[in-house]
C-alpha cells in the first residue's frame, strides 16, 4: 500500500497554502462548536514515520480551535504503573467528554508498531492485538465518537534529509535524538509493521487515512481536509 502512495503532491503556491489553510481552520471552529451540539466526541489518532510532519499539522490543525474543546495527548513509554495493566487503559482515560476533541499524537497502535519491532510485546500479544483495536474502535464509534486515523508518510530519503537538517539547525536539535536514529535503522521491519497494521485495523467505522508528507503545506491542508469530511459524515447521520 505504501509503495503506491504519490509523494510527489505539494501545494506550490504559498499564498495558495495560507488560503486553503485559513479556510479550514475556520470550517474547523464552526464544527467544534456542532460537536458541542451534538454531543459527539472527535478522536483524531496521529501516527507516521519520524519526522513526517505530524507535529507541523497538529499545529496547523488546532491553531484556530477553541482551546476549551480539545486536548492533545503525546503519547510515550509507558510507565512501570501502566505496564501493571492492560495496555488500552491508559487510553480509556483520556477519552474526551462528549462534544471535545482529543488528538493523539502516537496512539494505541504502538502495541503493532514500536513494541512489535523492538521486542517490547510478543508475537502472540501484537498478533492478536489487530482485534482488540478494532474492538476499542468500534466500541466507541457505536457510543458518541468519531475516530479519524492519520498515517503520516515519507520516504526513507526524505527522513535522512530532515534528521540531518534537524541536527544542523541549533533550535531543532531537541527533536532529534540516537533512538530516532536507531529506529531508522529498522525501516524495512518498521515498514512492514505499518503495511500490517493499515491492512488489518482499517475498518468502515474507523478507516485509515494516508497523509503524503513530503510536502509540508500539502500534509497540512490534507489533514485539515480529512477532519472536516470525517466529522461532517458523522455528524450528518447524527441529523434527525
Amino acid at each position: 500500500m505504501l509503495e503506491s502512495v504519490d509523494l510527489s503532491l505539494k501545494i506550490n503556491d504559498k499564498k495558495q497554502y495560507k488560503k486553503e489553510l485559513k479556510e479550514t481552520q475556520l470550517e474547523l471552529l464552526q464544527l467544534q462548536r456542532l460537536l458541542v451540539d451534538h454531543q459527539v466526541g472527535c478522536l483524531i489518532v496521529c501516527e507516521g514515520w519520524d519526522a513526517a510532519g505530524k507535529g507541523g499539522a497538529i499545529k496547523r490543525l488546532t491553531s484556530g480551535l477553541d482551546p476549551r474543546g480539545f486536548e492533545v495527548h503525546p503519547i510515550g513509554a509507558p510507565t512501570s504503573k501502566e505496564k501493571s495493566h492492560h495496555y488500552l487503559k491508559r487510553f480509556w482515560t483520556k477519552l474526551p467528554p462528549y462534544g471535545k476533541i482529543a488528538i493523539f499524537d502516537r496512539s494505541w497502535y504502538g502495541r503493532v508498531l514500536v513494541e512489535r519491532v523492538e521486542g517490547f510485546a510478543s508475537a502472540e500479544e501484537w498478533g492478536r492485538a489487530y482485534e482488540e483495536l478494532n474492538q476499542f474502535e468500534r466500541n466507541l464509534v457505536l457510543d458518541q465518537y468519531i475516530i479519524i486515523k492519520l498515517w503520516f508518510h515519507i520516504s526513507n530519503e526524505e527522513q535522512l534529509k530532515r534528521f540531518k537538517e534537524r541536527e544542523a539547525d541549533p533550535l531543532k536539535q531537541w527533536k532529534i535524538t540516537q533512538e530516532d536514529w536507531r529506529n531508522r535503522a529498522k525501516w524495512e521491519m518498521y515498514e512492514e509493521a505499518v503495511e500490517d497494521m493499515l491492512h488489518n485495523t482499517s475498518t468502515p467505522e474507523s478507516t485509515w487515512h494516508v497523509i503524503e508528507g513530503e510536502d509540508k503545506y500539502f500534509a497540512r491542508v490534507k489533514t485539515n481536509k480529512i477532519v472536516i469530511q470525517a466529522i461532517k459524515e458523522r455528524l450528518n447521520k447524527e441529523a434527525p
